[in-house]
Order: structure tokens, then sequence, then C-alpha cells
């Protein structure tokens, strides 16, 4: 299934996964798979005008396919930078089939506390990509946006992190507003699941 969606979508993210860059904080890179993606995008929709941010977005699988399933905004946020460069090529690679969508689909080169939410920007992804630490300043940056430009945000975990559950649950305002469990992969593994929380206005 990953090389088949992967010549869907005129891209190159299956196989092996080099040029990570050895992180204290930064956990290594792994693409979510498609069986994945296609469970959590079947009970969680995306709006053309929603804009989805990637952080640790690798090659850009997931923005591809968000934006090839809806039509959605999407942003990837990417510290490495052999996996950025890949990123821009498979861009290219996208957009020779997709040649309309071109200002809905970006990649940023740097470190996911350093990026800069925009303010249009209301969904977040993250796939267990640093350490908590990390993630609590990426999520303050983001509510920081929210105070100035009022929306709900959506953050969705996927393989979830017990320590970023207990920050959103105890320390923000974020609820836990979906589950999203992955068939015959939950039974024998139980991270094996999306969660969604929301910030609302």
């Amino acid at each position: 299934m990953e090389r088949y969606k992967d010549a869907l979508l005129n891209i190159k993210t299956a196989g092996s996964q080099k040029g990570f860059l050895k992180s204290v904080h930064y956990h290594p890179y792994e693409p979510t798979p498609y069986e994945a993606l296609d469970a959590l995008f079947a009970e969680y929709q995306l709006g053309s005008r929603d804009s989805l941010v990637d952080f640790g977005c690798g090659k850009g699988r997931l923005p591809f396919y968000a934006n090839y399933v809806f039509n959605a905004h999407v942003t990837g946020v990417e510290m490495n930078e052999v996996f950025y460069h890949e990123a821009i090529q498979n861009r290219n690679s996208y957009l020779s089939k997709m040649k309309k969508r071109a200002d809905k689909l970006h990649f940023h080169c740097c470190l996911a506390e350093d990026y800069q939410i925009q303010p249009g920007e209301n969904k977040f992804y993250f796939f267990n990509p640093f350490t908590l630490s990390i993630f609590i300043k990426v999520v303050n940056r983001i509510l920081e946006s929210a105070e100035r430009s009022p929306r709900d945000i959506d953050l969705i975990l996927y393989y979830p992190s017990g320590d970023y559950i207990q920050f959103l649950e105890y320390d923000t305002g974020f609820e836990l507003v979906k589950e999203v469990v992955l068939p015959n992969l939950y039974e024998k593994n139980p991270n094996e699941r999306f969660l969604v929380y929301r910030n609302e206005v």
C-alpha cells in the first residue's frame, strides 16, 4: 500500500528513512502509515478553509495526503535539511499533477519551537516528534497565536505520548474530542490510535 499510495500522489516517502540528525530532544522520523491516515480521515474531515501544520513532517506524506483528499491548506515543518529537500522535491512532483494547489502547500526548514504560527492555522499534527519540553513550547506558541487571532484549535496526536496527554489534560484548556483507533492494530498495541484535542474560543 505504501508505494501504491506514493505513486498515486506522485511522491516518494516509502522505504528507508535516512538523514536523521541525532538529537536528545527530537525523535527519529517515521512517516505515518497510509493505513493509519485512511482510518483517521475517514472519521475526521478537513474543510477547504482549514489550515493544517505537520510538525516533523519529514518527506511530506501527511501534507500531500491531506491536500489531495481535502484540498486543505497544509504546511510541513521539518528541522532536518535532508528530509526538507526531499519534501521540496516531492512538492514539485506532486504539483506537476495538481498544478492549481501550489498556494496551499508549503514547507519550512526550522525547529518546531521556532516556527511562526500563522493566524489562519487551526489544525496541528504530531506523530510524537519530540520530547515534552519541546511540545510544551510549541503548544504555548499555538495558544499565543490563538489569543491574538481567536479561533478553535485542534491538536491531532498519533501514537500519543503519555507525557503529551498529561500536559494537555492538566495544564491547558484542551479537551479530548475524538479518538480514532486503528482496526486490527489497536488490540495488540494501544498506542495505535489518534487523539484529537480541541481548544475552543
